[in-house]
Parts: structure tokens; C-alpha cells; sequence
């Protein structure tokens, strides 16, 4: 038994449940604007569609978020589990299933704010240039004779690059291009420099140097100014700027990035121990190579020796053949001679043979012609006799065939006629 739905002035405020979540979604969506919201990635998953889908936790609590295909698509790194995050994020609800999310505008990695994202916007612009395709980066010169160093001389890096290539190869001569490698105006006397030793070219490369930092004791190297005039130089440019782990718009910029200052003296010189080695090996090389060759060469000419015959026993031998070959072609002339006679019997009979069939089919062809012409039926025409045929060029034989009227076509043995039916009888 059911009871009656009781009534009262509150029914007409009854709304559906997808009515509640869009509801709640539109004033979640008004009360909290884009904001900038901290925490560590957790379950993320980009599917095919591009679409990313995340946790983002603290401590004590965490919220499910999406990142849609076209923000995600502008990252230059790949999101990990276990990731410290900042996410711009609009704070929303999933209306078909009520669930709680953010929609995520905007992701950096943790700590590096405003600097690293002009980091980024930079480093995108500087790339759509062309400024750091791999087209158009130089060599490194395998043997360089003299290196430029622009570098600060309070440096650490200076000095790490100093003591490398006096190790590795003494004989390295080395410019120094003095500036400062961070504060204000810094980016401009880098860029200055690279311009000052590309147009001197007394360089064969330039190494481009300084010690560790943070974002900001690096940013002199990520201005579009120092990138630009690595990429003006005439010289190659070997970037060793910071740790392993630092990377700088003027390491993309550079035709070669090493880790670290002193990898950077290293790229560019030739040890002088390894120098000396590889002399020493070709050394040996060149002179297994030339006995080598000279075993060869001995050889050959002990085997043209045995093969060399004095002049007068050439003689003695072609006079030899000479006589072989004069009693063969004695021996064999009468021989030829017989062959030639047969073969002119042979030749005659041929030819008469050939000048009888040709007069017996002549003969049959004579023959074959008188026939055709006997049964040649315009031949009748000449003794008086015409040939007669309808309008569709059937030939007449019975009056049966004409009615009155009839077109007809009359051939005689000089000329045709042309006429009508007016009577015919049987």
C-alpha cells in the first residue's frame, strides 16, 4: 500500500541532480577565479586524446585534475608521479559525476615561478627563429691552435679551464675576454665580447664559461641578446656554463654544449698524451706499410726477371713459328684448293635449280591468270551483256524482284545507266 506524496508550498523548489552540479559548478567556477595551487603529482596519465588526468596532493589531502589537450600540448617537459608542481587552476566539478577537480591552465615545476616561465617563453621564440637548429651549428675544430675564453676573471671556471688545457696540451695558446657574468648589464658585455672576438678571428673556437648558480646568478645567459650573437659568430662557440644539471638558453644557442667549464676545455683540446700516441701508432703504421710495400715491389721484380729473355732468342723463337706456320699453310693449300672447286660445282647446280622453279611457278601463274580472267564476270560485258542491280546494289535475276518504280542501276562494258520500272511481266 502506498501513501500519498504529501504537499506543501516546498515542492515547486524540487530541482534534478545534474541541476545541482551545474549549479554548484557555476558558483565554484565564480567564487574561486584562476589561481596558483601547490602540490606533488600523483597518478598521471596522458591518454591518446592528449588529455591529461592527475592527482595533486599534500599531507593531509588532494584533488583530481585534468589538463585538456590544448594546454597541455604547450609544456616542454613531461608531468612525472612524485613531481613538486605549481598548476594554474580554475576550481570546477565533473557534472556527470559530481566529482571535485581542478581544470588545470597552467603547470610549472616548483620553485622556478615567473624567471623559469620567461625561461620557456624565450626559449620558444628564440627556437620558432631558427636560432638553434642543428643546420646551422659549426664544427668543432679537432686540432685548435688557439682558444678564446670569455669568462670573468674572479672565476672558478676560469681557472678549472686554465689548469685543463695546460694539462692536456700546453702548447694551446689562450685569449682571454674578460666580463662579468651576472648583474645588470651583464647579457650585453657577453654579447660584446662574442661579437669583439668573432671579429678579431684570432680564435680557432671560443669557449663560453662560469661556474654554478641559481636561475638567477645564470640568467645572464638566457637573454635572447647572448644567444643571438653566439649565433653571429663567425667562430664556433662551446658553451660550459654551471653544473650538469643547468641548462641555459645560450647552451641551446652554442654549436656544442659541455656539462662543465672543464669539459668545455676538454672538447676543445686535443690531449697532448693522445696527440703523442696516436703519432707513435701511425708511425709504426707507415712503416709496416712501406716494408710491406717494399717485399711487394721485390717481388715483382724477381718475377719479371725470370720472365726477361735476351733478344736473340725472341728471334730464334718467332723464326722458329714462322717455319711451323709456312709448312702448315703448304701443306694445307691443296686441300683448300679441292674444297674450292667443290664449292663452285656446288654453287652452279644451285643456280640451275633455282632458275627451274622459278620457270615452273611462273608457268603455274600464267595458267591461274587465264583462269581468273575466264571467270571474270565484268568480262561478259565486252560482247554485249550488262549488268543490272536494285538500289541497294543487289543484282537482278528475276522481274519478281522489281515493282513499279524500282531504281535501277545498269552496268555495261563502257559506262553505267541509271532508271526507273514502269512495266515489267513475267
Amino acid at each position: 500500500m502506498f501513501a500519498a506524496r504529501p504537499t506543501d508550498t516546498n515542492a515547486s523548489a524540487v530541482i534534478s541532480v545534474s541541476q545541482l552540479n551545474r549549479s554548484v559548478r557555476d558558483h565554484l567556477e565564480r567564487r574561486f577565479p584562476l589561481m596558483w595551487i601547490a602540490g606533488e603529482i600523483s597518478n598521471f596519465r596522458r591518454y591518446d586524446s592528449g588529455h591529461c588526468y592527475f592527482t595533486l596532493k599534500d599531507a593531509d589531502a588532494q584533488v583530481r585534475c585534468v589538463m585538456f589537450r590544448t594546454r597541455a600540448q604547450h609544456l616542454d617537459w613531461e608531468p612525472q608521479d612524485g613531481m613538486q608542481v605549481d598548476v594554474r587552476a580554475l576550481v570546477s566539478i565533473y557534472e556527470p559525476r559530481g566529482d571535485f577537480q581542478l581544470n588545470i591552465e597552467a603547470m610549472r615545476r616548483s620553485g622556478l615561478g615567473p624567471l623559469y616561465e620567461r625561461f620557456v617563453r624565450l626559449k620558444a621564440e628564440l627556437e620558432a627563429e631558427g636560432v638553434f637548429d642543428a643546420a646551422v651549428k659549426r664544427p668543432i675544430p679537432a686540432f685548435a691552435q688557439r682558444v678564446g675564453v670569455i669568462t670573468s676573471l674572479a672565476a672558478a671556471a676560469l681557472r678549472d679551464i686554465l689548469s685543463t688545457l695546460a694539462r692536456r696540451n700546453p702548447s694551446i695558446e689562450v685569449i682571454l675576454y674578460p666580463v662579468p657574468v651576472q648583474g645588470e648589464g651583464a647579457a650585453q658585455r657577453i654579447a660584446q665580447a662574442i661579437a669583439t672576438a668573432s671579429a678579431r678571428a684570432e680564435c680557432d673556437v671560443l669557449i663560453l664559461a662560469r661556474g654554478g648558480g641559481s636561475i638567477e646568478d645564470l640568467w645572464s645567459f638566457n637573454e635572447a641578446v647572448v644567444a643571438r650573437a653566439i649565433r653571429a659568430s663567425h667562430i664556433p662557440v662551446v658553451s660550459g656554463i654551471g653544473h650538469e644539471t643547468d641548462f641555459t638558453i645560450a647552451d641551446f644557442a652554442a654549436d656544442l654544449r659541455a656539462p662543465t667549464p672543464t669539459a668545455a676545455a676538454e672538447s676543445v683540446s686535443a690531449s697532448r698524451h693522445a696527440l703523442l700516441s696516436r703519432i707513435a701508432e701511425l708511425t709504426q703504421r707507415i712503416t709496416r706499410q712501406t716494408l710491406r710495400r717494399l717485399d711487394t715491389e721485390v717481388q715483382r721484380i724477381d718475377h719479371f726477371q725470370r720472365r726477361l729473355i735476351h733478344p736473340r732468342a725472341q728471334l730464334e723463337s718467332h723464326a722458329q713459328l714462322l717455319r711451323q706456320l709456312t709448312a702448315r699453310l703448304r701443306a694445307a693449300l691443296p686441300n683448300t684448293v679441292t674444297y674450292a672447286r667443290e664449292q663452285t660445282r656446288w654453287v652452279h647446280r644451285l643456280r640451275q635449280a633455282i632458275a627451274q622453279h622459278i620457270a615452273q611457278r611462273q608457268h603455274q601463274l600464267a595458267r591461274l591468270e587465264a583462269s581468273l580472267v575466264s571467270l571474270d564476270p565484268t568480262a561478259v560485258l565486252n560482247r554485249g551483256y550488262s549488268i543490272t542491280r536494285t538500289a541497294n546494289g543487289e543484282v537482278v535475276r528475276d522481274a519478281n524482284q522489281l515493282t513499279e518504280s524500282s531504281e535501277l542501276h545498269t552496268h555495261f562494258a563502257q559506262g553505267w545507266a541509271r532508271s526507273r520500272v514502269t512495266q515489267r511481266g513475267d
